[in-house]
């Protein structure tokens, strides 16, 4: 059997792009428009099945880790979630260890859920975006109402049963205002993992070429090195930031493992509540559509040319202007869904965040630099 060249992590979508919730910012929401036919967006038995055995045969690794993603992934229940857990120790190999991963929004989690996820080793990812009053600018119900309550509770009670989640904050233009209040909140939560996902929207005829909501380059950047400076005085081996992370990977010659920083991607695609699978998650649309896993297997997706012309892509469109720039190394271009600006000559492809996240790791290059040195005085064989 033809298994993957590379690693991959798939973003499995149990009920599609239906959610709970109208954030305002959201991306995803709209993807049912793709599937016009129905109003039933729930993953069937027999795709579940196939998902998980495809997966598991494509995987390489010991540990298999599953995402599941939304919309609103807990939309589906825990008798679905009890299904996956079943099917997963039926075609489980031995010697292997699977890992599942639910990304949510928090509102529906409640005393069955946190036990649920407790006692089964979820590791649990929710979107918050600060204190109250910034939470809910932007992450709002369907008829308009603030969400923080809901989602602090859901917090709250994963803490009580032993989960610390990770914090996913989008940061826009409001929350980029304040990053001393946000990073103090979140410790004050006890959070233990933040990443911080910069809100791009590209908008045609706005003067800024992106939404009034999106976060300003240069602010961006501006926030995450406040961030680090007080992260790097206060909490290094405490709390976990992923992009600071991402940043220290290069000072031990190690590959990036989030896929926007890596030099090619290609390898974090969807697999859509029917089997349809998407190349990325930010590419769910008809003309990055390869194919249903009922038609072919993961692998074949995975390994196929137009997939892995895809994640070639984006180190071949890198215009000069990074190629030669000083920090490529942590940056790489960063995610070709944001290369929509020009370079400073007048040559198409750079990326709208290029200057905040130059500003950011330049910002953090002494600190990774002496990282480096250090680690390579304990062995001058590097």
């Amino acid at each position: 059997m033809k298994t993957v060249s590379r690693e991959f992590q798939i973003f499995a979508k149990p009920v599609g792009s239906a959610c709970n919730l109208n954030c305002r910012y959201c991306y995803y929401l709209g993807k049912k428009n793709l599937y016009p036919h129905t109003d039933h967006f729930r993953m069937s038995a027999d795709i579940l099945e196939k998902y998980i055995l495809q997966h598991i045969q494509a995987s390489t690794e010991n540990i298999i880790n599953f995402s599941w993603h939304g919309g609103e992934p807990l939309l589906a229940g825990i008798d679905f979630y009890r299904k996956i857990l079943n099917l997963q120790s039926v075609h489980k190999p031995a010697g292997k260890t699977i890992i599942n991963g639910i990304q949510t929004n928090g509102t529906l989690i409640d005393e069955e859920w946190g036990r649920f996820i407790a006692e089964e080793g979820f590791i649990i990812g929710i979107s918050i975006d600060g204190p109250a009053e910034l939470h809910n600018t932007y992450r709002r119900t369907k008829y308009d109402r603030s969400t923080w309550q809901q989602v602090n509770r859901g917090f709250q009670l994963l803490k009580k049963y032993g989960v610390i989640p990770e914090i996913l904050c989008v940061v826009n233009a409001e929350n980029v205002k304040q990053p001393i209040i946000i990073y103090d909140f979140f410790k004050q939560m006890g959070a233990k993992h933040i990443t911080f996902i910069p809100l791009v929207e590209p908008e045609a005829g706005s003067t800024r070429g992106v939404s009034i909501d999106s976060v300003p380059s240069e602010e961006f950047g501006y926030f995450l090195s406040t961030v680090f400076d007080k992260w790097v005085e206060n909490d290094i081996g405490e709390i976990k930031i992923q992009i600071f992370e991402e940043a220290a990977r290069t000072a031990f010659d190690q590959e990036h493992t989030l896929c926007i920083f890596k030099k090619n991607c290609g390898g974090v695609p969807v697999v859509e509540y029917n089997g349809d699978f998407y190349s990325c998650d930010h590419y769910v649309n008809k003309n990055y559509f390869l194919g249903n896993i009922m038609d072919h297997s993961l692998t074949y997706f995975l390994e196929s040319d137009w997939q892995k012309a895809f994640g070639r892509a984006k180190s071949v469109t890198l215009p000069k202007y990074c190629i030669e720039c000083e920090v490529r190394s942590m940056c790489n271009g960063e995610c070709p869904k944001n290369r929509f600006i020009l370079t400073p000559d007048g040559e198409p492809g750079l990326n709208y965040l290029c200057n905040g996240y130059k500003y950011f790791f330049n910002h953090c290059r002494p600190f990774v630099e002496a990282i480096s040195t250090a680690w390579k005085k304990q062995d001058p064989s590097r």
